[in-house]
């Protein structure tokens, strides 16, 4: 297909420059014909644009998966930090025995 004729758009415009630059970086960990690097891909087979393409994806998949987890493991951090009780101390604005780092002189306490 000549280049007018494109359909294939991306959604987001300023990530073409990356996704060639990740297209280039996968190529080259594959050990693919380096004909590639002219820029032109048409002397290079079907299997190992297909395997680029597949590394491609399978990262893009992986890094997807791992952003999802963070984002569930923040959440579930966050809920449960807010389920914690404060201490009563805490809740009246006071330092709670046990923790000697909150020790302030002229307050009637004494440190450990």
């Amino acid at each position: 297909m000549a280049a007018g004729q494109k359909r294939n758009r991306p959604l987001i415009q300023q990530a073409m420059g990356a996704l060639d630059r990740f297209k280039y970086e996968v190529a080259a960990e594959l050990n693919i014909n380096p004909e590639y690097k002219s820029g032109y891909w048409g002397n290079i087979s079907a299997r190992e644009c297909g395997a680029v393409g597949g590394n491609m994806v399978r990262r893009m998949i992986a890094a997807a998966e791992q952003a999802l987890t963070e984002q569930a493991a923040a959440g579930v951090r966050q809920a449960f930090r807010a389920s914690l009780p404060l201490e009563p101390d805490a809740q009246r604005g006071a330092t709670s025995a046990h923790n000697p780092s909150e020790f302030r002189p002229g307050q009637g306490q004494q440190p450990f």
